[in-house]
């Protein structure tokens, strides 16, 4: 089964359960989806669907900040639920250990040395970190390693 038949299958037991906090994520999500198939006229493969979902998520994730700072916790409820339905289906998060492993395989392939080397490093690991790890986070520890 494909990730997005596991989101479509999702849908139709949200629906069946009349959980409307569930069906709307899932519903904007499964748009999403269609938009890019429609704009690229094929047929997203797991890959593109979980770089979907990882745009979702990190869209969810600003909206509670901004939310936040607005002083709207009725606001920031909703967007939390949708963010917890969204990442269910990224795989397991890396820990803070093992992205700290890939960096340094990342640092050691492409042998950066400076501020300079930060988009190779960051090249290598977006195709090995792709939906497993927030890429904000793993930018800031390769800034990090690689500063002067």
């Amino acid at each position: 089964m494909t990730l997005k038949e596991r989101i479509i299958a999702d849908m139709k037991d949200a629906m069946r359960a009349k959980d409307a906090a569930r069906l709307a994520p899932i519903r904007l999500l499964l748009a999403a989806i269609k938009q890019r198939e429609v704009d690229e006229r094929r047929e997203l493969t797991d890959a593109d669907v979980l770089a979907v979902i990882e745009k979702m998520v990190k869209q969810r994730r600003d909206s509670i900040t901004q939310f936040e700072a607005g002083h709207r916790p009725d606001l920031v409820a909703v967007e939390q639920g949708e963010l917890t339905v969204l990442q269910g289906y990224q795989p397991a998060q890396l820990t803070a250990g093992e992205i700290d492993a890939a960096i340094a395989a990342a640092l050691a392939e492409t042998g950066a040395a400076g501020p300079a080397g930060i988009g190779k490093v960051m090249g290598v690991l977006k195709t090995t970190l792709a939906g497993r790890a927030d890429m904000a986070v793993v930018s800031a520890r390769v800034k990090a390693k690689l500063a002067p």
